[in-house]
């Protein structure tokens, strides 16, 4: 291709990725006034690991966090599914502070984190939905689940619903949690941009994709030295008032060490993402709906219209919050989780499962 014709593609991925594909890049702005978060040692919280392979032999790293506290009884287990282009560390405060709470599960979706990379073809959400199923039923263990999904990873819970209901009805997932997520509709969002950008960019999106994949080594090299680039995304995809810097090189740092090439492989998932009728699975098992006021990237509607076809959700809508709550608001998230966890297990208990 002459060198003329390979400013378009690198162009439309620089900018393109940079914009589009930052889905799970909620980052802080210039609010920051002190870091209560630089001591905090992320990355580091590591369980048993527990091998489990995917329909098309993908290896999936999962691990098992069973530290329970002596009065826990249960064997209740909670799987948590990180968003796109993140990783299993993103859960970091969760898993910090629900460790004593009940059996916890960690799983990095497929070409992400420590998991392997499929053929193209299956980096959609239906084939996440499949990996998680392999990961309920090689890691879920013999009491009730509770499934957590954060952005991607809640649209991996409502393909999931799609493709194994019975898991749902009367089977061992009895609670879900849906943060910052949709159901449909993300072809539609503009980001926090004009509205009319926002149509381009989507329209724009195979060129992208194509570009992302066809120059991948000249855009990761973009990646590393495009900090003016990313400082000003930085600022644009404000997560609210006074969050860390350390929160934000966290993220970011989970952000570059996802290939370009599989966030460009995962993006026509996203767009094309319509399970809305998948919801209906749920609506027999306790529930907690998420998302914050600032989300730019799967904005407060679409969780409304989860609650509207999940009516026995519980709803919280976390204000100056953006897309990255569960680091964010992690204080709020954690409380709300433990209350979910205490319903399920007030209805196992009210039924005499264990």
């Amino acid at each position: 291709m002459p060198r003329r014709e390979l400013l378009l593609p690198a162009a439309l991925a620089a900018v393109g990725i940079g914009l589009g594909l930052l889905a799970e890049k909620a980052l802080v702005g210039d609010k920051v006034r002190y870091d209560p978060d630089a001591e905090e040692e992320f990355g580091v919280l590591h369980g048993a690991a527990v091998p489990v392979a995917a329909d098309d032999g993908v290896g999936l790293h999962v691990e098992v966090d069973d530290f329970r506290s002596d009065d826990i009884s249960d064997n209740l287990t909670v799987i948590f599914c990180h968003g796109y282009s993140l990783n299993q560390d993103s859960w970091h405060y969760q898993r910090k502070a629900l460790r004593p709470e009940a059996r916890l599960v960690f799983a990095d979706q497929r070409a992400h984190g420590n998991s392997l990379r499929g053929d193209r073809s299956r980096s959609t959400i239906d084939q996440l939905g499949l990996d998680l199923g392999r990961i309920v039923d090689e890691a879920g263990g013999p009491g009730p689940i509770i499934l957590v999904g954060h952005s991607m990873g809640g649209m991996t819970v409502m393909a999931l619903a799609a493709h194994r209901p019975e898991l749902f009805d009367d089977g061992p997932i009895k609670g879900v949690a849906l943060l910052a997520t949709s159901a449909g509709g993300l072809a539609q969002t503009p980001f926090g941009l004009p509205a009319p950008v926002g149509r381009v960019l989507h329209e724009l999106t195979p060129k992208i994709v194509e570009a992302a994949l066809a120059q991948g080594d000249l855009i990761e090299l973009g990646r590393r030295y495009g900090n003016d680039l990313g400082l000003w995304l930085t600022h644009r995809y404000s997560l609210g008032s006074n969050v860390s810097p350390s929160l934000t090189n966290f993220t970011s740092e989970m952000i570059n060490a996802s290939p370009i090439e599989v966030i460009a492989e995962f993006l026509p998932g996203l767009e094309a993402h319509e399970k809305a009728e998948a919801l209906a699975t749920m609506t027999g098992v306790e529930a907690l709906v998420m998302v914050g006021d600032k989300d730019l990237l799967t904005p407060p509607a679409h969780s409304v219209e989860i609650v509207r076809r999940m009516p026995q959700a519980e709803f919280e809508l976390l204000p100056d919050t953006g897309h990255m709550l569960m680091l964010e608001r992690q204080s709020e998230v954690n409380a709300a989780l433990r209350d979910l966890i205490a319903r399920v297990r007030r209805n196992e208990s009210a039924t005499g499962s264990h």
